[in-house]
C-alpha cells in the first residue's frame, strides 16, 4: 500500500512542477482509475502527504463532477519560520513529524540538504536519549530553537 501511495503522491507532485503555477485540478475518479486503487486511497495520499504543513492547500467537491484541486503554497520564509515557532511546531513533536517540517524547509530552500541532515539526526529518538513522551516535548523545544537561530541569520 505504501508504494501505490508513493507513486500517487510523486504523479501529483509532478502534475505541479509541470504546470508551472503550482496547482492542477483533476477527477478523484479518474486518478483511481489510473492507479487502479479505490478513491479512498487517493483520498488518503491527499489527507496525508499534501497537507498545508507540508505546503499544500486542498480543495474537495465530491459527487459526479466533483473535482480536486491542489495547490504548492508559495511561502515567504520569514512568514513560514515564525508560524513554526509560533504554531507548528507545538508542544511536543515525534521524529517523523520534525523529518516532515525538516523536508518542507529544504524543499522552501530555508535549509541545505546538509543542514536538514544535521537538524534530523540532531533530533532523532537516539539522540535526544529521553523516554517518551519528554523526548517529544524536549525535540518540539530543540527544533523552535533551530528555526529561531535561522529567523536571526
Amino acid at each position: 500500500m505504501a508504494v501505490l501511495s508513493d507513486h500517487i503522491e510523486s504523479f501529483i507532485k509532478a502534475l505541479l512542477e509541470d504546470d508551472g503555477q503550482g496547482v492542477v485540478e483533476m477527477q478523484r475518479n479518474e486518478l483511481a482509475q489510473y492507479f487502479r486503487c479505490a478513491p479512498s486511497q487517493i483520498n488518503y495520499v491527499l489527507s496525508t502527504r499534501f497537507t498545508v504543513e507540508r505546503g499544500y492547500i486542498i480543495e474537495s467537491r465530491r459527487g459526479g463532477g466533483g473535482y480536486i484541486r491542489v495547490a504548492k503554497l508559495d511561502v515567504n520564509r520569514d512568514e513560514y519560520l515564525h508560524y513554526l515557532v509560533t504554531e507548528g511546531i507545538g508542544e511536543g513533536l515525534y521524529e517523523d513529524e520534525a523529518a516532515h517540517i525538516l523536508l518542507r524547509m529544504q524543499e522552501q530552500q530555508l535549509v541545505t540538504p546538509k543542514e536538514a541532515g544535521l537538524m534530523r539526526a540532531a533530533l532523532t529518538d537516539r539522540a535526544l536519549g529521553v523516554p517518551s513522551p519528554i523526548r517529544e516535548r524536549v525535540r518540539a523545544n530543540v527544533l523552535r530553537a533551530m528555526v529561531v537561530n535561522l529567523m536571526h541569520a
